[in-house]
């Protein structure tokens, strides 16, 4: 399917937003509010209002420290917060443990994949498939309960194998698959429970240059399937090619928001990344580049 036809109807849901921290949204999946969390008497999240659209890919940015995988943790039930509180599709999710949040359709991965390496590939897929009868003692040992349903998550497990080509590596352990693949494999394992959004820690961390495109592609053609995309990432590349919406922290707060061209040239973003040095444009790749990452390095050394 061409950009085009995938990218219109999602500027055409956000053309009217505000490109302003904490802007309206006509049809918001998440809705969060004074949501804090300290460690000691550090603020790590602090933020007033955020609400994240339905049906688009909204990337979460900033500098290393900004609190984006802590708010991550907060709103997954992962951590909790010293005050707020957040809504998924008009229910409070506020104070939920993990395992509910996953039940009510909002499923995380994690910038450290978490595939259990001595399970084969299969098996991973099939631990996260959902109202198992035969996890429950009793009802394990009546195998005529769950054999259908072992059978109907196997095949499902597999066809969104095959659709990550990961289907050849079924019955190889997780701990035998390279870094991009168990990306892969915990994106793939996420969709056994039909999420309703699927959030991503920094996918792209640690991944092989030739499964990045594979990886964008992914995530691209789970919006165009009318999932809901939220995403940390620090490859501004990544950023600017797949995302309709983004989200920038600083210091815990939300301090811009707006589409990627606009976000990149706001002066709030360039400050939070780069202090003083207002001559770097993070529209060119420029975080990418290790000549400028060498001389601000040098600089700061100097201070």
């Amino acid at each position: 399917m061409s950009d085009d036809t995938t990218t219109l109807p999602v500027a055409a849901v956000l053309q009217d937003v505000e490109h302003v921290p904490g802007a309206a949204k006509p049809d918001p999946i998440i809705i969060a509010d004074d949501v804090v969390r300290r460690f000691g008497g550090m603020t790590a999240v602090d933020v007033d209002h955020l609400e994240v659209q339905k049906g688009v890919i909204t990337a979460l940015i900033g500098p290393n420290g900004a609190g984006k995988t802590t708010f991550f943790n907060l709103l997954t039930g992962f951590d909790a917060p010293n005050s707020g509180k957040w809504s998924f599709e008009g229910r409070s999710l506020s104070g939920k443990s993990a395992a509910s949040v996953a039940k009510s359709g909002m499923v995380r991965t994690f910038q450290l994949t978490k595939a259990l390496s001595r399970l084969t590939v299969l098996q991973n897929m099939l631990l996260a498939s959902p109202n198992n009868p035969g996890e429950r003692f009793v009802l394990s040992w009546l195998p005529f309960l769950w054999k259908k349903h072992e059978a109907e998550a196997t095949a499902k497990a597999m066809e969104i194998l095959a659709r990550f080509k990961l289907d050849t590596k079924a019955q190889d352990y997780a701990g035998s698959l390279s870094g991009g693949q168990r990306k892969l494999l915990e994106m793939a394992r996420a969709l056994m429970t039909d999420p309703k959004i699927i959030m991503l820690d920094e996918p792209m961390a640690g991944v092989n240059p030739a499964l990045v495109q594979s990886l964008l592609g992914h995530v691209q053609a789970l919006r165009d399937e009318g999932m809901t995309v939220l995403f940390v990432e620090h490859d501004m590349h990544a950023v600017r090619h797949i995302s309709d919406w983004v989200v920038v922290m600083a210091e815990g707060r939300i301090v811009a928001e707006g589409p990627p061209g606009t976000v990149m040239k706001d002066q709030a973003v360039v400050d939070a990344y780069l202090g003083a040095h207002h001559d770097t444009d993070l529209g060119d790749d420029a975080l990418l580049d290790p000549e400028v990452l060498a001389r601000l390095e040098a600089e700061e050394e100097k201070r």
